[in-house]
């Protein structure tokens, strides 16, 4: 069998269908957090996930890190499609079926949804993904610096939103 990508032709023996498929049943639930945080939609976020495995399939060999090359590619993708809608669509309500968390954590999670997406892209991989400052200015491509100041930013204004977040969380 025969992909084709980018004009480049993938011999079906350049994968290993058994170790794609245990790196995606080990690894599925964790990247869709990580697609629906970074999109601030279950549905957009599974798209996301979806679309960085494809990548990832016929590459599967030649990766050394899978699962970095799997959150760099959601990233990539993910900055890609804001930067063409250059617009942030709100959710008018956040569907309370789709989420399996806490009642509590919708509050955070919306709150999350409303940063800028590049502020939303730190917040989810220093946060969800619980990289290093370094590995997030590597998968972002930027520089340490810019991902402390886009931290900071968000957790200010996360701040303002969920002034009363942190102690109802301490309460439980």
């Amino acid at each position: 069998m025969e992909l084709i990508e980018g004009g480049a032709t993938v011999v079906a023996t350049d994968r290993d269908d058994a170790a794609f498929d245990a790196f995606v049943a080990a690894r599925l639930p964790h990247l869709l957090r990580l697609g629906r945080a970074l999109t601030g939609d279950e549905q957009r976020g599974a798209d996301l996930v979806q679309d960085a495995l494809e990548r990832a399939l016929v590459r599967w060999r030649r990766l050394d890190e899978p699962e970095a090359f799997v959150r760099r590619a959601m990233v990539n993708r993910s900055i890609s499609v804001w930067r063409k809608v250059r617009r942030e669509r709100p959710l008018e309500a956040l569907d309370d079926t789709a989420v399996h968390d806490r009642p509590a954590d919708h509050e955070l999670l919306a709150a999350v949804r409303a940063l800028p997406a590049r502020q939303r892209a730190v917040v989810a991989l220093r946060y969800y993904e619980d990289l290093t400052e370094v590995q997030t200015a590597e998968v972002l491509g930027c520089s340490v610096g810019t991902v402390k100041s886009q931290a900071n930013r968000a957790m200010l204004a996360l701040r303002r939103q969920l002034p009363t977040y942190a102690d109802r969380q301490e309460a439980r």
